[in-house]
C-alpha cells in the first residue's frame, strides 16, 4: 500500500483561520466543531499540548496548532472553538482537539485548485502540509494531521488522555465557581 497517492486531492475542506493565515482539514478526517471549553491542564506536557476534554464521557486532548507551528499564543474569543479531528496513532484510530482562532467554512475543492505542498529545502520542515489550495487569490494551507505532530509526540496525546481518562476530577471544574 502506498500512502503517498491521492494524500490531497479533490473534495471538501473544512477552513479555519490561525492568525490571519487560512488553513484546512479535508472533511474525513474531522469529527465535529465545538465551542471553546473549559481544558483541564495535565501536568508535564509539551506547551502546545493544552490538555485534555470530557467530550460525552470521553476524554480527548487538545492542541493549540499556534504554538506547534510557533506563533503567538491567541487570547481565546467569542470565535475560538476546538475543531475534533481523527488521527491513526498505531494502525488505531484516535480523537484530537485543534484549537483554532475561527472556523470558516467548508468548501469543495477541484483538483484543479489544488497546488503540490511546496519544497522550501532541507532545513524547513513542511510534511505536514498536504498541498495548497488555491481559491480566488488566497491559498489556503491543507493539513495532514497524522504528519503536524510526530509519532512521539500523538502518542504522548494518546498516553495523556489515557491518563486523565482514570482522573474523576475531569469535567467537574466547570461548577467551582458557582
Amino acid at each position: 500500500m502506498n500512502d503517498e497517492i491521492n494524500l490531497v486531492g479533490e473534495g471538501r475542506y473544512l477552513t479555519f483561520k490561525l492568525g490571519e493565515e487560512i488553513y484546512a482539514f479535508h472533511v474525513p478526517n474531522v469529527r465535529e466543531v465545538l465551542d471553546y471549553t473549559k481544558i483541564t491542564r495535565v501536568p508535564k506536557t509539551p506547551p502546545f499540548m493544552k490538555g485534555v476534554i470530557n467530550l460525552r464521557g470521553g476524554v480527548v486532548p487538545v492542541v493549540d496548532l499556534r504554538l506547534k507551528f510557533g506563533l503567538d499564543e491567541a487570547e481565546v474569543t467569542v470565535d475560538t472553538c476546538i475543531i475534533i479531528v481523527e488521527a491513526k496513532i498505531d494502525g488505531e484510530n484516535t480523537l484530537l482537539g485543534a484549537l483554532a482562532d475561527q472556523v470558516q467554512e467548508v468548501m469543495e475543492l477541484e483538483a484543479a485548485m489544488i497546488e503540490p505542498a511546496p519544497r522550501i529545502g532541507t532545513r524547513l520542515e513542511t510534511d505536514f502540509i498536504k498541498g495548497m489550495g488555491k481559491v480566488e487569490d488566497k491559498f489556503l494551507i491543507i493539513l495532514d494531521i497524522e504528519r503536524v505532530f510526530s509519532i512521539e509526540e500523538l502518542t504522548f496525546a494518546q498516553h495523556a488522555s489515557a491518563g486523565a481518562k482514570s482522573s474523576d476530577h475531569i469535567g467537574e471544574e466547570h461548577n467551582l465557581k458557582g
